[in-house]
């Protein structure tokens, strides 16, 4: 991929839209239909994968240029986000590390912090997990409770975090804390400091799941481990404004993802109706099987217009990319939803089973409806924000 090639916003995808998706699932394609699974039982992030899109320049397709990236912004990232899941790879550490941590480093660290750190986020050769959630602070990031506190000419770091992916992956992990006021005592507003995995007072459990597929769910804990200033993205005071430059992105990646999940579920479900035959009969002749199909079809189409609305505005830091990214997380993730249960339905018992590769589908589809924020906090979002109606919570 070109570090100077641009991506139409045009309705009608571009030369180099329709190029990027042919590269990246021709890489995912030769990884082959289990490759997420079978480093998911041999306890293994999808390394191989990862290192084959960054090669090809891909996993930094957002970064801006002048930092080794691709200079596509969202919008490109969302292209090979969608494609890969479409093609059935698994690419979490494109949330994480590339559209998260990429996103606040390129836009409130130093140039001496991007040259450490972006440089590595825009080839693959570095990677960030990014630590917010922790047990009694979800959607609520005001309770936030791990800290930074001055210690002579440093910082310490206490707290813990819990549901943060991919850390079996990173480098190191943007962490979100709040600074600790040495008058008063009382917790201040966020922050943001890098911590490197192997840091001393820094541990980690996995938290043991279903499939979700070969990234794995980490609580962390920090014990006061040593933060070095120039690990502060935005200093003391400035974490707040770039606490919320990673969400949006989260969002829209996210619902890029999902989009390709839903898309392969389709097209894996449209196949079988077309070949299964049943009293003499393809089953796709029956409108019980094609009009879910077809519904979910039109959803899914729907939700990737708005994806694609939604990293516009975050690329261009126009008005209402908050509004478009919760909506289309919201919207991509009930499509998928449909898309799923649609595909798993058609295919009967065989959509449980894990020959046919639908089943897999389902975890990361439902766990879209609850992360990285539920459904229902989208829709008290848009219901106090977009509508103006009273706050319920």
């Amino acid at each position: 991929m070109s570090a100077q090639s641009a991506v139409s916003m045009s309705l009608v995808p571009a030369e180099d839209e329709i190029a990027i998706r042919e590269a990246v699932r021709g890489i995912c394609n030769s990884f082959g239909e289990r490759y997420a699974r079978d480093c998911y039982e041999r306890g293994e992030p999808p390394a191989a994968m990862w290192n084959a899109l960054a090669k090809a320049g891909f996993v930094g397709a957002n970064i801006p240029t002048e930092w080794g990236g691709g200079g596509l912004g969202m919008a490109g990232l969302c292209i090979v986000g969608e494609e890969a899941a479409a093609s059935g790879g698994s690419t979490l550490m494109l949330v994480v590390s590339s559209a998260m941590a990429g996103s606040i480093l390129a836009r409130h660290a130093t140039d001496a912090q991007k040259t450490r750190w972006l440089r590595g986020i825009a080839a693959g050769t570095t990677q960030l997990a990014f630590a917010i959630t922790e047990p009694d602070a979800g959607s609520n990031s005001h309770q936030l409770r791990t800290e930074l506190r001055r210690e002579g000419s440093r910082y310490v770091l206490k707290g813990q975090k819990t549901f943060i992916s991919g850390v079996e992956s990173a480098d190191a992990v943007l962490v979100v804390a709040r600074m600790r006021d040495d008058t008063s005592g009382e917790l201040g507003l966020p922050c943001l400091c890098i911590v490197d995995v192997d840091a001393p007072g820094f541990t980690r459990t996995p938290i043991p799941m279903p499939y979700l597929g070969p990234e794995k769910q980490w609580t962390l804990f920090f014990e006061d481990v040593a933060i070095e200033p120039d690990r502060l993205i935005g200093g003391e005071v400035g974490g707040l404004t770039a606490v919320f430059d990673a969400l949006n992105p989260e969002r829209i990646i996210l619902a890029a993802l999902i989009n390709g999940v839903a898309l392969r579920a389709l097209d894996k479900a449209a196949a079988y109706a077309r070949e299964r035959a049943v009293w003499g009969v393809p089953i796709a002749t029956h409108q019980a099987i094609a009009h879910p199909l077809a519904k979910a079809k039109i959803e899914v189409e729907l939700a990737r217009l708005m994806t694609q609305k939604a990293a516009a505005l975050f690329d261009a830091q126009a008005k209402g990319a908050g509004e478009a990214s919760n909506m289309a997380k919201y919207a991509a993730a009930e499509a998928a939803n449909h898309a799923v249960d649609a595909a798993i339905q058609t295919h009967g018992g065989n959509g449980i089973a894990l020959e046919y590769g639908i089943s897999d589908l389902w975890w990361m589809a439902r766990l879209l409806r609850i992360a990285p924020v539920s459904a229902e906090m989208i829709l008290n979002y848009i219901a106090q924000h977009s509508l103006r109606l009273p706050k319920s919570y």
